[in-house]
Parts: C-alpha cells; structure tokens; sequence
C-alpha cells in the first residue's frame, strides 16, 4: 500500500488521529515537567485515575454534544450535577432506617433502595430537561437564557431542598448528605464502573446518532433548523429527546460524583463542570453552531481534556485549580480556531485585519507574556519576555504574510 493510498485512507479519521497524538504528548510533557514523577512512580494508579474522571467527564460530554449536534446549548449541566446528587442523596436518607437518636443508617442498604433513589433521580432529570424544552419551544426563550436560568436556579433550589430534607429527618439542619454504603461508594470509586458506564451510554449515542432516523434528523435540524422543519420534522420533538438526554447523563454524572465524595454538597459539587462538557465536545468536533459531531470525538476529547487538568495538577505546584479554568478557555477557543481553518473560508481568512489586527497583535502579545510569567516557578520575568518576544514576532510574520498575499492577490 503506498502513500497516497494510506493517507486517503486516514483523512477521514485525521481529527481523531490528531486528538490521540494530542492526549500522547500531553502524556508526555506531564512526565517530563512532573517533579513528583507520578506517572512513572505509579503507572496504573495513574492511568486508573485518569480513566475514572475522563468517563465521568466523558459522561456529561456525550449530553452535551448531543444539545449541541441539534443545534442548542445547555449551560445547566453543572447545576444539573449539584440537583441530581442532592436528590439521589435525599431519596437514600429518607428511606433508610433510623437508630435511637433519630439518625438515617446510610450503611447496609437494601438494593431497593438505590433503585428507587436512581428512578427517582432520573425522574427528576427528564422533568428538568422537559422544562428547558418548554422554555425553548414554547415560550421561545433562546436556549442560553433558558438554561442560564437553570444553571443559577437548580443549585440555589438544591441548597435550599438539602437544608429542609436534613431538618425533617434527623431534626437538624445541614448543608451536606454523607453516605457510608460500599455498595454506594463503590460506584465512583472502582474506575470500571464509570467507565462501563461511558461506554455503553457512548454506544447508545453512537447507535442514536450514526444509525436511525432520528439521528439524521438531530444532524439535519442542527445544521438549518428551518429548513428541517419545512421538510417535515418534528424539530420540538427533538429537542424535547436532546435536552432531556443532556439532562439525564448530567444526572448520571451527579450520581457518580456523590458516590465518589460520598457526600452531596449543592454548595460545591458540579461547579464548573457545564463549561468541561462543552470543552469536550467542542475540542472533539462539534460544532457550536450545530449540525457537526461525533461520539468518537466527543470521547478522546474528553480524554484530551482530562489529560490536560491532570498535567496542570501535577506540574503547577502553586494553586493549580486556579489554572484550570484558563487552560480550558485557552483550549476551546484554539479547537474552534483549528475547527475554522479546516472549513474553507479559514483559507481566504485575514485574522489580523487592519487596525484591529494591531491591537489584537500587541493584546496576544501581552497576554502571552503574562501567562507564561504566572505560570512558571523561577525565572518569571525572563521567560515571561521571552514568551512575549516570540508571540511577537509569530504573529508580526502572519500579518505582513497575510497583507502580502492580499497585495498579490
């Protein structure tokens, strides 16, 4: 086989080639940066731990993506996490056994119980992501201000539900549920749950989207809700099965987040977690305006991105969490840029156009020498300038590039 024919072999495949090379060289700078040598201390602890948060990641991602394939947003996953452990960890309380004083037995549980508590969660998470249908649908609110409204809501209501649930039960008012079941426990952390779990909801959304009707129709209504609809699809319908599958994987993703802090905390738990999700599925592919996506992307970008936190939490030796944020920003706005250039209007496109473009010129060049001047140990102002002087000089080199091929052009 020669060249030529491996490589139009491989093209259609390139962008998740590109997330596996990607995920292997963050691997590999973690190795080499990480003081501590965890990776080559401990491999399969290492490597079990990474599998464990990428599924959990890759759980909430694959709800994501489907929104997003169809054409919405939904910012209310974090919250939704939040809600859904709250409601799972009450559900368990009130139907266990109490002791003399009053005090729920979390421990020994019949396996009644957790179905209940699971039915009950999911119940919750289909009626939440109906909700969000009729706010979109019906009422017309656009998908990002109906589920900011969750996003702020369902974590407020999670606190206040958990104060109530702790004083009727034992008579004393808490912020947090602890739980002490193995059984329970066990969930989060055994690393093959969470990743059996990912896999088979991963298969079903692959199934879903690549093989029925259904899945074509979710592609197509993101692609030009108006003209799907014109064609004879059922576009609330479908939005009605998204939000409501993106609710419910985030529900499954609270589940596994309360088993593995063994504690619903509204307070804390899922903060964040909505923007990880869209990160994942957007370094991964999909395309925020909708209509492109696919579960193998979504699932090596979660990997991607987990990798990536895990490298900031080994290398960064000074309050890495702080960093987290940035990285992620940093890398969904540098897989929609790559996403552009592969799109053919990326080929013509000038991305330092006239004034603007020397403004944005001398802010990269700022904040280039910024970052790398807080993120490094020693040597701040000295690596900081140099980091500056070759954004610089990198982005001075495709300016004049880009006005000499318009000359010539």
């Amino acid at each position: 086989m020669n060249r030529s024919a491996i490589s139009s072999l491989l093209r259609p495949y390139r962008a998740e080639l590109s997330l596996i090379a990607a995920v292997v060289a963050v691997v590999l700078l973690t190795i080499c940066l990480d003081k501590n040598r965890t990776y080559l201390n401990k491999p399969q602890d290492s490597l079990y731990e990474l599998l464990r948060h990428a599924s959990m990641l890759g759980i909430l991602a694959l709800g994501a993506s489907v929104v997003i394939i169809s054409g919405g947003i939904d910012l209310s996953a974090g919250s939704v996490i939040a809600f859904s452990g709250t409601i799972c960890a009450s559900l368990i309380q009130a139907l266990a056994p109490v002791d003399a004083r009053g005090t729920p037995i979390t421990t020994g549980l019949p396996w009644w119980v957790f179905a209940v508590a699971f039915c009950g969660t999911m119940l919750a998470a289909f009626l939440i992501g109906s909700l969000h249908t009729w706010l979109i649908t019906v009422v017309r609110l656009p998908p990002f201000v109906a589920t900011l409204a969750s996003l702020v809501g369902l974590r407020s209501f999670a606190r206040v539900l958990i104060s109530n649930v702790t004083q009727a039960i034992s008579g004393q008012e808490n912020s947090q549920i602890y739980l002490y079941d193995p059984f329970f426990l066990r969930l989060g952390d055994d690393w093959r749950i969470p990743l059996l779990i990912f896999a088979v909801l991963a298969f079903f959304t692959w199934v879903l989207l690549s093989r029925t009707v259904t899945g074509r129709h979710l592609y197509a209504m993101g692609g030009n809700e108006a003209a799907a609809r014109l064609s004879g699809i059922r576009t609330e319908r479908l939005k009605w099965l998204a939000y409501c599958y993106g609710s419910m994987t985030a529900a499954i993703s609270g589940i596994l987040y309360t088993s593995y802090t063994s504690a619903a905390d509204p307070t804390t738990m899922g903060i964040g977690y909505e923007l990880d999700a869209i990160a994942a599925a957007v370094v991964g592919g999909c395309s925020l305006a909708g209509g492109i996506g696919t579960v193998t992307g979504v699932a090596l970008g979660a990997l991607f991105l987990r990798a990536v936190i895990d490298a900031v939490n080994k290398t960064v030796t000074f309050k890495p969490d702080e960093y987290q944020g940035l990285i992620v920003g940093l890398l969904v706005v540098l897989a929609v840029t790559l996403n552009e250039f592969r799109g053919q209007s990326g080929v013509t496109r000038r991305f330092l156009p006239g004034g603007l473009g020397i403004v944005t010129w001398l802010n990269l060049t700022l904040l280039s020498g910024v970052l790398a001047t807080v993120i490094v140990s020693s040597h701040k102002l000295a690596i900081g300038m140099i980091t500056a002087a070759i954004v610089s000089l990198l982005l001075g080199a495709l300016a004049v590039w880009e006005r000499s091929r318009k000359r010539s052009g």
